[in-house]
């Protein structure tokens, strides 16, 4: 089974960067909406825990950051390739160097200039749970100077890609580091429009709308119940794989517990299925779904045994 099932909400950043990435590619996928914050009783069961957006669902083995997602995506859809007109370490690298430094001062820049009373209830004491840190709003109002200028020292270098008026960041077509870097700018103009550090950067903003007219691909809606059957139903694609270099000996049947490292530090613990230098994927099992293969990222994530 290869249906793409999205399991996101509309004003997340890093589901975003899939949806425009399912654009690039012109493909078909199913629309799950989960809920903004905790509890999220439809998704907990396929992830075992892990409570970041978006996670993607194909059959019963489930991806989880959008590390993997684009990665499965671009191994079972290689046309159009993310990494047209470069190479695949250079887009990733890129693309993780985007995700860890440019997400949070955008995020930061945006709950800086809003009015918090109109924020969804209980958004802020989720997010300080999730990211362990106390959401204090005269602390992140009187950042925001500070956050717009980290993202416009940042923003410089990418502009700086357009200076010879390709349309894309790396050249003809987009590719991964297009779909990475629109995360941030995209969360910043659709909550406040073109604001600072945005305008200082015509060529970027052209670029945002290049980006925007490559869509979201066709999205169907599916019930989270719908997709929760779909898991019951299958069983996991993923070969049990040992990773020969691997400097700790783990080896598949090993009990693990797989962490993020930055914010959202739920562990998912499991059977260790299958590990590789990029990535580690979990096998678990839930009354509600039957077996599972959750996989991870390794960069940005631990491996704990259990």
């Amino acid at each position: 089974m290869s249906t793409l099932i999205l399991h996101h909400y509309p004003t997340s950043p890093f589901a975003e960067k899939v949806r425009i990435a399912l654009g690039l590619k012109g493909l078909a996928w199913r629309s799950v909406l989960i809920p903004m914050i905790m509890p999220k009783p439809d998704l907990m069961p396929l992830t075992g825990g892990y409570r970041k957006t978006p996670v993607m669902q194909i059959g019963a083995d489930i991806y989880c950051d959008t590390q993997c997602i684009l990665r499965e995506i671009e191994r079972r859809f290689p046309e159009r390739s993310f990494y047209r007109g470069t190479d695949a370490g250079t887009a990733n690298a890129l693309a993780f160097m985007i995700d860890r430094n440019l997400f949070s001062p955008a995020v930061g820049i945006v709950f800086g200039a809003r009015d918090f009373a109109q924020l969804a209830p209980g958004l802020l004491e989720d997010r300080a749970k999730m990211t362990g840190r106390e959401m204090n709003l005269d602390r992140i109002r009187a950042a925001r100077p500070m956050l717009v200028d980290q993202l416009r020292m940042q923003l410089v270098w990418f502009a700086s890609m357009l200076h010879d008026s390709r349309p894309f960041l790396q050249g003809d077509d987009p590719t991964l580091v297009d779909c990475a870097l629109y995360n941030p700018c995209w969360f910043i103009r659709s909550n406040l429009g073109a604001v600072a550090p945005l305008p200082e950067f015509p060529k970027l903003l052209a670029w945002m709308d290049r980006m925007e007219a490559l869509g979201h691909g066709t999205r169907t809606e599916m019930d989270s119940k719908e997709a929760l059957a779909i898991a019951k139903a299958a069983s996991p694609a993923t070969q049990p794989q040992a990773d020969a270099n691997d400097s700790m000996g783990r080896k598949p049947g090993m009990k693990i517990q797989v962490i993020p490292d930055d914010a959202g530090k739920d562990p998912v613990e499991g059977e260790l299925l299958s590990l590789s230098a990029e990535e580690v994927v979990v096998r678990r099992a839930d009354e509600q779904v039957g077996e599972l293969a959750v996989h991870f990222p390794r960069a940005g994530y631990v491996i704990k045994p259990v």
